[in-house]
């Protein structure tokens, strides 16, 4: 059901909650709001659903311009009720949206923008669905908050729960980079290294979620959580001048925030936010290393068939992709592709960005450039159109998978030195 059909379904006043329940995206089964994310007919995955005419009547242009310059200036698209309260926030969202004049011309990309969520400040996108749950959970009366990661999220979650102050007991896979490791422990969070994949991991917690009254972001407050991915695309409209791109090149894991980009471009449309034209194309980034979306895409499966990850990019090596199906689904409906990038390609990615515009991305950034590389070379684009790579990661989260450079010896501390070993610089 699409949020116009929506509106007019729910079309009415009222002075309870926008959030009216979280429906099934299989069979369309709604349940009343709680921390679930499977429905009980079909097993599908739970979205939250809104009263959009509550939300037209409050949302406009003027009503974000004025709010914090963070993913809360549009709370009114957000799960959460603050009801006067403050939400748990370090302040993430509203990043640069750069223009790549240095990398479009490179690629033939005359209108190429980043949008550069490496700044956030644990240092990716996950702040952004972080802040949400978090909150979300402190005010349903959780006292632990949990999650399954390959890392970014680990960060994340360890610091909004300080913040909170909530306590947090992260799950990650045992060969998780040392750099992630330290970035997590500092926030003095309960972490469980487990000896097996992310996928290992995320079967774990999601049998304790049934047992412990906790909050896992990514599992039992999935609905809420992913709502926060919306922010990325909302803010990507609000910066080119409230209008969205023609196509927009995204790393994908779980396949989750492909389907919440969509899902903001959708809300913008259909409440007039933005002008009507169709949807941008939505094009997903794989390693090859772990590119079970990629690999169906190309088979012209509807369905992902699970792999073992085996891929430097750790952050989207995730083998069985929860929302693999409804990614191929909108990539096709919108005229996109999902592509995947060859293993040696990453560290190349992430140095041609560093080269060019001076972003230093952690590897599934190198994995976004390096396919947003190969489309381009293959004749994809015309080079007039507007397109927007999400970068969402920070390059010192994985130091260890940028291109390994030789120093030279050091030079003797006189002029004369530096012009002998540098002559055409001296």
């Amino acid at each position: 059901m699409s949020t116009l059909s929506l509106l007019e379904r729910y079309g009415r006043d009222s002075a309870g909650s926008r959030v009216i329940a979280l429906r099934c995206r299989a069979c369309g089964f709604e349940t009343p709001v709680h921390a679930g994310n499977v429905c009980d007919r079909c097993f599908g995955p739970l979205d939250v659903q809104y009263d959009y005419a509550a939300v037209a009547r409050r949302l406009t242009h003027a009503s974000i311009d004025s709010g914090p310059p963070s993913i809360w200036r549009y709370a009114g698209l957000l799960p959460v009720e603050l009801d006067g309260d403050e939400p748990v926030t370090l302040g993430e969202g509203f990043t640069p949206l750069i223009p790549a004049r240095n990398l479009g011309e490179r690629l033939g990309l005359r209108n190429l923008y980043l949008k550069n969520d490496t700044v956030n400040p644990t240092g990716s996108f996950k702040d952004r669905v972080v802040s949400v749950a978090v909150t979300w959970a402190r005010r349903k009366g959780f006292g632990v908050v949990a999650c399954a990661s390959t890392g970014n999220l680990a960060t994340a979650v360890a610091a909004y729960a300080a913040r909170a102050p909530l306590q947090a007991v992260i799950f990650v896979p045992c060969d998780l980079e040392a750099a992630k490791i330290r970035g997590t422990t500092v926030y003095n969070p309960t972490l469980v290294r487990v000896d097996g994949s992310y996928d290992d991991v995320n079967r774990l917690c999601s049998e304790l979620a049934d047992r412990v009254d906790w909050g896992f972001c990514n599992i039992n407050l999935r609905p809420f959580y992913s709502e926060g991915s919306k922010t990325l695309t909302f803010e990507t409209a609000e910066q080119l001048g409230w209008r969205l791109p023609d196509e927009i090149v995204i790393p994908v894991a779980s396949g989750c925030q492909f389907v919440k980009h969509h899902r903001a471009a959708t809300e913008l449309l259909d409440l007039g936010l933005v002008p009507q034209r169709p949807l941008p194309r939505f094009t997903g980034a794989q390693a090859a290393g772990c590119a079970p979306v990629a690999s169906a895409y190309a088979d012209g499966a509807a369905t992902v068939t699970p792999v073992r990850p085996e891929t430097i990019a750790r952050s989207i090596a995730i083998g069985n992709p929860s929302d693999g199906a409804d990614v191929l689904r909108i990539a096709r409906a919108t005229g996109g592709t999902v592509a995947a990038a060859r293993e040696e390609e990453i560290a190349e990615g992430i140095e041609l960005l560093a080269g060019s515009e001076g972003i230093y991305a952690e590897t599934a950034g190198g994995v976004t450039v390096s396919v947003l590389r190969r489309l381009a070379e293959a004749g994809r684009w015309r080079g007039d159109e507007t397109v927007v790579a999400y970068i969402t990661g920070n390059g010192l989260k994985t130091p260890e998978a940028a291109p390994a450079h030789v120093l030279d010896d050091p030079i003797r501390a006189s002029v004369r030195a530096f012009q002998e070993r540098f002559p055409s610089l001296g």
